[in-house]
Order: structure tokens, then C-alpha cells, then sequence
């Protein structure tokens, strides 16, 4: 089985890569925040910097862009070709309302939106064809049933998508509700008469435990990806244990994990308030491996200087209440 860790704006840049990948390792492809690419310009200094090939030596990066204008993404795709990748990920599943506001994530699979959709594909598909680039696909079902994804497979299959990894939500579920894992079903379905191989297909959503791979593995024997998102965000050693039966993390592994990180943004960053921004974020997910510790949580929250933080993040160690065997829960 192949683990892909999934893109999360704010959480899964370089720094956040890296760490994970010395700590913990059990991830094949590690997919970069969305690149958003405008007609005057590819991509700003700070999505650049975070895909330089020195910034992330050893590790199968996918770079993921976020665009519905088609010489907008071919100008992205020559510029990641000059840096050395091969591959990239065409979002279509960001569910936020800024973006499908313009048309682009999950917002571009609207019904109205089809044909469009379709001479935006035959166009990056011819270009990266003429580069010898590959381009995934993340999908959503649709904007509001999920009965839509029957047409946009049927859409998908006509281009050369090098892999289709699907969230079985549609836009407006957000990340909330039960993932529609019918529709997923119907993806194996049609890959399978259209040909293509067992590995073509990735499943993301809602893997937060062991409990619910092996339950998605039961549902679908066939498969052999998964995307992970928040529950590994919330356990960075989640690939790992899944994988072949993994060790599971412990607790000295999560302060050296936090302890690159932090370091890592102090590097980068001016002043402690953007840095404790970043890591309370992650924290947001990772307190679910210390259950029964709302004060010092609440400690890490409230921290308004790198002193104040530190403390309250060793206060947390220190409570003896680390649970590796507790998982993210959802929002």
C-alpha cells in the first residue's frame, strides 16, 4: 500500500516535510499547498521557495496548482519542469469559498462549468504531453450531489490524468458528513472498464486510525493508495504504522518532530508571533494524542511569546498523559 500525505495550506510546506520524512518516514509522495499561477505571473517567492529542489532533497514532491486559466497553468508547468519536477497535481477538490467563488478548486466542477473544464484539461494535457510532464488529479464528486461524479469520471477518463485521487465529499460537505464511499466504488468501476491500472485510483478522506484503514481496505481490496490529511497531521507517524504493520509513535519522537519544526520557522521567520502562529496551528491537530489535557492546551493557545509557549508545550510533555493510541476525530 502507498501513503501520499495531502496538502495543507499553512501545515505542509517544506519545513513540515521534512521533518516528517526524517521522524517518521511511510510516505511515497508528499503534495505541496496549492500553487495558485496568474497570467502575469507562475508563482510568488514564497510558493517558489517552498518547492526548490534544495529545500526538499530525498523527498518525491508533487507540486499541487490551483488554476482554471489554461496558459496560466502551462507557464506554472514550464517553470516546475525547469526545477526538475515531473510531475504535478491539478486541484479540483478545494472545497473553500474564496476559490470556488472564482471558479477554480472544487469550484470548477460545477454543471455549467463542463465545457470549460473540458478545453482547460485538453489544454494542459496537450502541454504537458509536448513536456513529457505527468498530471494527477484531486477530485471532489461535484458542488452538491454526488451523483455528478458519474459525468466528471466519464470526463477525467478521456485525458491522460496519470492518477485520480478522490475525496468522496461533494463542495458544499466542507469536511463534514460521512464520505460517500458508493461514488468511490463507481470510480473503481469505470477504471476498470476503461482500462486502467488498480494503482491509477487513490481514496482520501476521513483515514484518521488503523481502525479505518482496515476497514477501507475490507470495503475495497483492490486498492493501493491512500491519501492521508488531517489524521496525520494530527499523528505524524500514522503512514509509518500503517505501513506493514509500522511501530507507533512515541512520545519522545513528537518533541523531536516539534522541536525541527519550531526550530525550522524560527530560521525563516521574523519575530515569534508568526511563528507561534504556525505552531498552534499544529497543535490544533496534535493535542488529539493528549487527551484529559485541556489546561495546558489551553496554555498553548493563549501563548503571546516564545517563553510562554515553550513552557506551556513542556508542561504538556510533562503530564504523562501522551496516548499514541488516540486519533484525530474530525472538526
Amino acid at each position: 500500500m502507498n501513503y501520499y500525505l495531502a496538502p495543507m495550506e499553512g501545515i505542509t510546506g517544506y519545513i513540515y516535510r521534512n521533518a516528517c520524512s526524517r521522524h517518521f518516514g511511510g510516505v511515497k509522495k508528499y503534495f505541496t499547498p496549492f500553487l495558485s499561477p496568474h497570467m502575469k505571473k507562475a508563482m510568488t517567492s514564497r510558493e517558489k521557495n517552498d518547492i526548490l529542489p534544495e529545500h526538499n532533497e530525498g523527498l518525491y514532491v508533487v507540486p499541487q496548482i490551483l488554476a482554471n486559466d489554461g496558459e496560466a497553468f502551462c507557464r506554472a508547468l514550464e517553470t516546475l519542469e525547469d526545477l526538475g519536477y515531473r510531475e504535478v497535481n491539478l486541484n479540483l477538490a478545494c472545497p473553500s469559498g474564496t476559490v470556488v467563488s472564482k471558479g477554480r478548486g472544487a469550484g470548477f466542477l460545477a454543471a455549467d462549468r463542463r465545457e470549460a473544464l473540458s478545453r482547460f484539461l485538453d489544454q494542459i494535457y496537450d502541454c504537458s504531453e509536448r513536456k513529457g510532464m505527468q498530471i494527477s488529479i484531486k477530485t471532489r464528486l461535484g458542488m452538491e450531489q454526488p451523483e455528478e461524479f458519474e459525468d466528471l469520471l466519464s470526463l477525467y477518463t478521456r485525458f491522460p490524468v496519470s492518477e485520480l485521487v478522490v475525496h468522496p465529499r461533494v463542495q458544499k460537505d466542507f469536511y463534514k458528513n460521512t464520505p460517500h464511499r458508493k461514488e468511490f466504488c463507481l470510480a473503481e468501476e469505470t477504471a476498470e472498464n476503461k482500462g486502467r491500472e488498480s494503482s491509477w485510483l487513490c481514496y482520501n478522506g476521513d483515514i484518521f486510525s488503523p481502525m479505518a484503514a482496515e476497514e477501507l481496505f475490507r470495503e475495497f481490496p483492490k486498492l493501493s493508495c491512500v491519501m492521508l490529511g488531517r489524521g496525520m497531521i494530527a499523528n505524524p507517524g500514522l503512514a509509518r504504522q500503517l505501513s506493514d504493520g509500522g511501530s507507533r509513535i512515541t512520545e519522545q519522537e513528537l518533541r523531536n518532530f516539534h522541536d525541527e519544526i519550531l526550530a525550522g520557522y524560527q530560521e525563516i521567520m521574523s519575530g515569534d508571533r508568526n511563528t507561534l502562529f504556525k505552531m498552534k496551528e499544529l497543535w490544533s491537530y496534535q493535542l488529539a494524542l493528549f487527551p484529559d489535557c485541556e489546561k495546558q492546551a489551553k496554555k498553548i493557545r493563549k501563548a503571546g511569546t516564545m517563553d510562554s509557549y515553550l513552557a506551556a508545550v513542556d508542561e504538556l510533555f510533562g503530564t504523562g498523559k501522551f496516548c499514541p493510541d488516540r486519533y484525530f476525530e474530525g472538526f
